[in-house]
């Protein structure tokens, strides 16, 4: 073998082994920068969507007592570690709660009248939204035995009928339909919330009670349900807000997300409620 091919071949061998050299540097560089992509993807998913945990605590209007106990468990299965506890009662006792100091995260109110009652304290977070309404309705007992037809068959003599009191929502929204037919109604009895009200007539201790449809709706067959035209001139908005010193305030934005949400807004059409 001449030197010069000798020359020649050791030349080529040095060229291959620089080229898979390169190579393999080439598929370390590619490595590395491939895991360095998925850690930075990793970390950029973990803080846009953080886990959450811990007890979130909602206030709510006595009317929403099923719809929001069913969201509260859908909640509770979304977000693994969570658990929603819930103040259900009258609105303007609720309010009254919150602005003397009880730890809540979110309060969800049956009238603008008494969410003022805690924005006036500058006790929430921005501006309250309206996520549903609701509409009064008749519950008479089975089988309507009374022949009740119409709010004014509910000022006959000898008909025992229960109200909401005029400090709650469902109170207040009663008056207003009454005033607005003209007629003059003296209940058996005031109730504090809108389940007391119905709870009368479903023990038979009164044979009426003005209440709203939604709540007619969760008693079933216990009572009777009968609508009246002067309720469309009484329709309560509903709306919900975060609280200015919520404890859990991350998770109870999601909650106020779900209730907000396409599947919220159907489980609380389901209950009766109308769309915001």
């Amino acid at each position: 073998m001449t030197r010069s091919v000798r020359r020649t071949r050791r030349m080529l061998q040095v060229a291959g082994a620089g080229a898979a050299a390169l190579m393999a540097l080439s598929a370390c560089s590619s490595s590395s920068d491939s895991d360095k992509s998925k850690d930075t993807s990793a970390s950029s998913g973990s803080s846009a969507s953080p886990k959450l945990s811990g007890d979130v605590t909602v206030f709510a209007a006595a009317s929403l007592q099923e719809s929001f106990t069913t969201l509260g468990k859908e909640f509770e299965k979304q977000h693994p570690g969570t658990k929603v506890n819930f103040n259900f009662g009258g609105s303007d006792t609720l309010a009254a709660s919150i602005t003397g100091g009880a730890p809540a995260d979110v309060f969800a109110a049956a009238s603008p009248k008494t969410m003022k009652i805690v924005t006036a304290k500058n006790d929430a977070v921005g501006t309250p939204a309206t996520f549903v309404r609701n509409q009064l309705e008749i519950a008479t007992l089975p089988g309507n035995p009374h022949k009740v037809a119409s709010l004014k068959d509910l000022t006959k003599s000898g008909l025992k009928v229960v109200l909401c009191d005029k400090t709650v929502p469902c109170g207040a929204a009663a008056q207003k339909a009454l005033d607005a037919s003209g007629l003059k109604l003296t209940p058996a009895s005031y109730e504090q919330d809108v389940k007391g009200a119905l709870n009368k007539v479903e023990l038979k201790e009164a044979d009426a009670a003005v209440v709203y449809k939604t709540d007619v709706h969760a008693a079933g067959d216990k009572v009777a349900g009968v609508e009246f035209p002067e309720s469309s001139k009484a329709i309560n908005d509903y709306p919900i807000v975060l609280l200015k010193n919520a404890p859990n305030a991350e998770a109870a934005k999601a909650f106020m997300a779900l209730v907000q949400s396409a599947e919220g807004q159907k489980v609380l059409s389901q209950a009766g409620f109308l769309k915001p």
